[in-house]
């Protein structure tokens, strides 16, 4: 459904007689711009693993091998460190045997890492081991790790493609509709918020705490939420809270019905704790334990009104994202290796493969990572968790 901003805008195209704003379709092409007979390929997986990584890094290998006929692929080592001289990683010849039955195992045959290297070595290594495609498989840092290499290939005039393939947990990706591994991580939060809701219902004033994945965006808490009625308080970083506010509205919870769970994605509340000055490898702040925090002010604030609550705090998150891909996933996984392979052998390069109302597409990087996708607090869907939850559209 468009709003009426984005329908006038839409009217205006049509009506000057201009095709508006689209997206490439994915898929294969008529005719290819590589010969596969002299063809090498790379892949490379970097950030923090994810189910499916293994399903996409599977999907190209064979299609490459079965659909093109290309048989040399490499796989990098250890994220962009394997794409540079100073760290010895040997590259991992991908052959239809080796990875045979890697969609059946959790994380990433390759190895990842994060942070950036040098672009011009990282080219430098492609020039000399005469790769012709590579296939970047991560979230917003990796993407920018892309666009800077094709970049320099550009600069340089090589005839080498780039093609990234979306990887992030947080489903955090601009004009993406879906990244691969979401759907498993909200399947796996969900049985961790059985597991918290009857710890809560066992105990007088049992509260069922529960912390995911969401640095930025609380896709994964939302939906999980949506998919459990048992949530009465989600957490997320796009909704500010107080802390007064939300403890509060949690002890009126334990009055009337003696029992509450809470849901809280890592990045939620960050401006309750002190703040980090430190970041990570990838130059991302590294956030404070949202939910240790709660855990200990949840206790402290009941111990002071004399009200005694048992307390039971679950992080499912590594548990969570070294799982191998669920059946939907892993055919998602497979159709956006496909995707990418075609659109590599059609001479595309600076993209990356993306799904839209059910179709995939082909979204220049700088388009993908130009802002981060994050939950309307105004939109659908945070009114559906309202809904759902019974809480405060704002406890502020």
């Amino acid at each position: 459904m468009l709003y009426h901003g984005k329908l006038q805008e839409l009217e205006s195209y049509l009506r000057d007689g201009k095709a508006p704003p689209h997206f490439e379709m994915a898929g294969p092409r008529e005719k290819i711009y590589f010969d596969p007979s002299k063809l090498k390929c790379g892949i490379v997986t970097c950030g923090g693993l994810c189910p499916g990584i293994n399903d996409v890094i599977r999907a190209v290998v064979l299609s490459l091998h079965y659909h093109y006929g290309v048989r040399t692929v490499f796989g990098f080592r250890y994220g962009y460190e394997g794409l540079t001289y100073r760290y010895g990683h040997e590259p991992l010849e991908l052959t239809p045997a080796v990875v045979d039955d890697l969609h059946q195992q959790g994380g990433t045959v390759l190895g990842s890492s994060r942070g950036p290297q040098q672009v011009s070595e990282m080219v430098d290594t492609l020039e000399q081991m005469n790769i012709g495609l590579l296939f970047t498989i991560g979230g917003d840092g990796t993407l920018r790790g892309a666009q800077g290499i094709a970049e320099e290939i550009g600069r340089r005039g090589l005839r080498i493609g780039v093609i990234g393939i979306p990887k992030t947990i947080d489903n955090d990706i601009s004009y993406i509709q879906q990244t691969f591994g979401f759907e498993t991580a909200v399947s796996e939060a969900t049985e961790a918020i059985y597991s918290a809701h009857a710890e809560a219902a066992g105990a007088r004033n049992g509260v069922g705490l529960v912390k995911l994945m969401g640095r930025h965006s609380g896709f994964i808490a939302a939906y999980a939420t949506l998919a459990n009625s048992d949530v009465n308080y989600c957490l997320v970083p796009e909704v500010r809270f107080t802390l007064d506010a939300f403890l509060q509205a949690l002890k009126k919870r334990l009055e009337g019905r003696r029992h509450a769970v809470v849901v809280a994605a890592e990045g939620a509340g960050q401006d309750l704790l002190e703040a980090n000055a430190e970041r990570d490898a990838s130059g991302n702040i590294r956030l404070g334990d949202i939910g240790t925090f709660l855990r200990d002010q949840i206790n402290d604030y009941f111990k002071k009104a004399e009200m005694e609550v048992s307390v039971k705090y679950i992080d499912p998150s590594y548990t969570i994202r070294s799982m191998p891909a669920n059946p939907h996933d892993s055919a998602f996984c497979l159709m956006l290796g496909h995707n990418a392979v075609h659109a590599g052998m059609a001479g595309r390069t600076g993209m990356v493969v993306g799904n839209w109302r059910a179709e995939f597409t082909h979204v220049p990087i700088a388009a993908a990572v130009s802002e981060r996708k994050q939950i309307d607090p105004r939109g659908r869907l945070w009114t559906g968790v309202v809904s759902t939850t019974g809480q405060p559209r704002e406890l502020v």
